[in-house]
């Protein structure tokens, strides 16, 4: 049974997510559809254009996103209480520019600013829906329904009802959610390099930093954010150095055994570089609602009033390897 998102997801604390988006349909979302013959691949530029435009309105860091064939994914930062910090005028324009009037005009925008502007209940409900989860996914899903239900002639749900959250606890968490997510890919056979032409938050750092080392040099920063956010300290050749062979290890017949020279920024980041790729893969497999390691999952269940969680017992197998 679905348990409330409410348990894992707090309204007042700022937290890390893995999201994932899943459409019901035959028909896929992006791409080539084989039942058909017709392509999607256009709306892959429809998503990543929505996930811009949510990242600047909401309170929120995107630290990578991949989107596929039927899903798409997402791991962010994202921060209740910043919103509280804005002023009315920030809180109407964000939501205007996400919700923004028929007429494609500055006085239509403005007047529906001014709209808000004029009740206090409706700017509170809707600062503190710049600051929640469910709204974003919400936001980003609803316009890219509507768009394809229009192009395909059809009405219905297009997306499944509940996105997949899984809550990240600590920065290895963090980085493995990313290299998963920007590897999806390669794992989905779909593309054979991670610069290759596919829709990924790497192939955006790739292009960003094409030609600028002095950009490869610096701290690796979320693709795009409204928020401020620390990500590990780790800079951006390292993280292309890290996702590149964990692609080469996911892509092994022999997966979970590094091959190949190590690069230096998985022995920083794991304790066994032979433990990374599985860590990298479990995060779709082994955890469920919490990735961590195993005392986090432990504590969490018993915040959750719960004797266990999916991915405890992996997580102290995972310490225990050699």
């Amino acid at each position: 049974m679905p348990q409330p998102r409410r348990q894992l997801v707090s309204p007042d604390e700022r937290g890390l997510f893995h999201c994932v988006q899943r459409c019901v349909r035959r028909a896929w979302l992006c791409g080539h559809d084989k039942y058909t013959g017709a392509s999607f691949e256009h709306r892959k530029r429809w998503i990543e254009d929505r996930i811009t435009v949510i990242a600047e309105c909401f309170a929120v860091a995107i630290h990578a996103y991949a989107v596929m064939s039927n899903h798409l994914h997402l791991v962010l930062e994202i921060d209740p209480l910043a919103p509280l910090l804005w002023t009315n005028d920030d809180v109407a324009r964000r939501w205007v520019r996400l919700f923004p009037p028929r007429e494609n005009t500055e006085s239509a925008f403005a007047a529906k600013c001014q709209a808000v502007l004029g009740s206090s209940t409706r700017l509170a409900t809707l600062r503190s829906r710049l600051g929640s989860l469910s709204w974003l996914m919400k936001c980003l899903a609803e316009p890219i329904a509507r768009r394809a239900n229009a192009e395909d002639c059809c009405k219905g749900r297009f997306w499944e009802g509940r996105f997949k959250s899984q809550v990240l606890k600590d920065e290895k968490a963090l980085l493995a959610a990313m290299t998963y997510v920007d590897l999806n890919p390669i794992r989905a056979g779909l593309a054979d390099r991670v610069d290759g032409k596919n829709h990924t938050s790497v192939r955006r750092r790739i292009q960003a930093a094409d030609g600028s080392p002095a950009l490869l040099l610096s701290t690796l920063q979320p693709v795009v954010a409204s928020i401020d956010t620390a990500l590990p300290n780790v800079r951006l050749r390292d993280y292309l150095e890290l996702v590149e062979w964990t692609g080469k290890q996911v892509r092994d017949e022999m997966s979970g055994v590094a091959t190949g020279e190590v690069p230096d920024i998985v022995r920083r980041v794991e304790n066994g570089a032979h433990r990374w790729p599985i860590r990298v893969k479990a995060i779709g497999s082994r955890y469920w609602r919490v990735v961590g390691e195993a005392q986090d999952l432990i504590d969490t269940a018993k915040e959750l009033g719960q004797r266990w969680l999916r991915g405890t017992g992996f997580a102290r197998l995972l310490a225990k390897m050699k």
